[in-house]
């Protein structure tokens, strides 16, 4: 649970610093001292409750990752960067720790991938559950089958299956409004629409996907109608990958049995 910065602006700043890496006691006099504009240690430590002793300490690590500038004056007097300047610096340190770790995890990564899942795999939390959706519509070739509900047809999706229909991958959607659907074929060129299988309103799925016939996903809305998209742990799923994986063999066989009867009515 993330503390509201509106609410508590002091507080969810603390708890921000310390998740890019800062010590508690460096994350306090960061925050004191933006409030403050520039200060002593003194200044700081009665703000922040950071003990005087300790303050030190907390400037030089500041200073270290150029979040703090001293005046060699006495007292020593501290300023801090200003919240754009810090919120630059903490995003180029993500983009380069993130380019770090994915370039070590492909050098984890096996030579040649398998081309058979077996099992069925889970995953949890509506992010994470998008987050493979937007990695089988990258990895489609041929056919994406997809079937949602309004409120998670977000815009990197649409823009993820726009990509995939412009490299020449058949799009076939349901489950969206009349709305949605419209703005689906305007933006997504040779967009199929079929009828859905069920009326989504009434039940807690939350999304179907088939793609190229061999990955399938299913997931369900874990709190039924009182989910929202804000809540990370609202969406729950499984999925499999291969042709003979169990799951894909049975929702290839309802894709299917859909797709033939929407063509034939």
């Amino acid at each position: 649970m993330h503390t509201d910065p509106t609410e508590n602006p002091q507080a969810a700043a603390v708890e921000q610093l310390e998740q890019f890496g800062l010590s508690a006691y460096a994350a306090r006099t960061f925050v004191a001292l933006a409030s403050l504009g520039s200060g002593t240690a003194r200044d700081v430590s009665q703000v922040s409750e950071v003990p005087r002793t300790r303050v030190y300490d907390a400037i030089d690590e500041l200073h270290d990752r150029g979040l703090v500038d001293i005046q060699q004056s006495s007292p020593k007097q501290f300023w801090a960067i200003s919240a754009e300047t810090a919120s630059r610096t903490f995003e180029r340190d993500l983009q380069y720790r993130t380019e770090l770790l994915r370039s070590a995890l492909d050098e984890l990564e096996p030579v040649q991938r398998q081309t058979e899942q077996r099992g069925v795999w889970t995953v949890d939390g509506q992010a994470a559950v998008t987050d493979r959706v937007l990695e089988f519509i990258a990895s489609a070739e041929e056919e994406i089958v997809y079937m949602t509900v309004e409120d998670l047809l977000t815009e990197e999706l649409i823009e993820a299956l726009g990509a995939a229909a412009d490299r020449g991958v058949s799009i076939q959607l349901a489950g969206v409004s009349a709305d949605v659907q419209d703005r689906i074929q305007d933006e997504i060129t040779g967009a199929t629409m079929f009828e859905s299988l069920w009326v989504w309103s009434d039940t807690p799925a939350g999304r179907l996907m088939m793609v190229d016939g061999r990955k399938t996903l299913v997931s369900a809305l874990v709190n039924g109608e009182e989910s929202t998209p804000a809540d990370q742990r609202a969406e729950t799923a499984i999925w499999g990958d291969g042709e003979t994986n169990s799951l894909v063999v049975v929702l290839k066989a309802v894709f299917t049995w859909r797709l033939e009867a929407g063509t034939s009515e």
